[in-house]
């Protein structure tokens, strides 16, 4: 049987390598993790992430055009007309189960025979 080793490392080690990245001692956190034997490929970028100054981590700047911005706004506009569409079509779909419900109770009928007769085609008697 094969012990498995787990490291725990203290806070005043872990703002050490944070702080010797941040002052250039090290290029890269991969430098880091090897000089002090850090096995784990993800674990000083945590450190930064909790101890560091922010100016290690990569940024994300987006660039776009001037009328990508306007249209991403329509677009925005667009699905909440949508939206707005669909719950007006669902309410009536609702509304409109209630009525044939009454309708079918009214003359009698249950609502899957008559459903079952009519096979969705309407009616052309007036």
């Amino acid at each position: 049987m094969r012990i498995r080793v787990i490291k725990r490392y203290s806070e005043c080690f872990k703002r050490q390598v944070v702080e010797e990245l941040e002052n250039g001692r090290f290029e890269s956190i991969t430098q880091a993790r090897l000089h002090h034997g850090i096995p784990g490929a993800t674990t000083v970028q945590k450190w930064i992430n909790k101890y560091g100054k922010n100016h290690l981590q990569a940024k994300v700047v987006r660039v776009e055009k001037p009328d990508e911005q306007d249209q991403i706004r329509e677009y925005k506009k667009r699905v909440a007309q949508l939206e707005q569409a669909l719950g007006k079509t669902q309410a009536e779909n609702v509304l409109n189960a209630a009525f044939l419900k009454l309708a079918c109770e009214q003359l009698g009928q249950d609502v899957e025979d008559f459903k079952k007769k009519s096979d969705g085609k309407r009616s052309t008697s007036a």
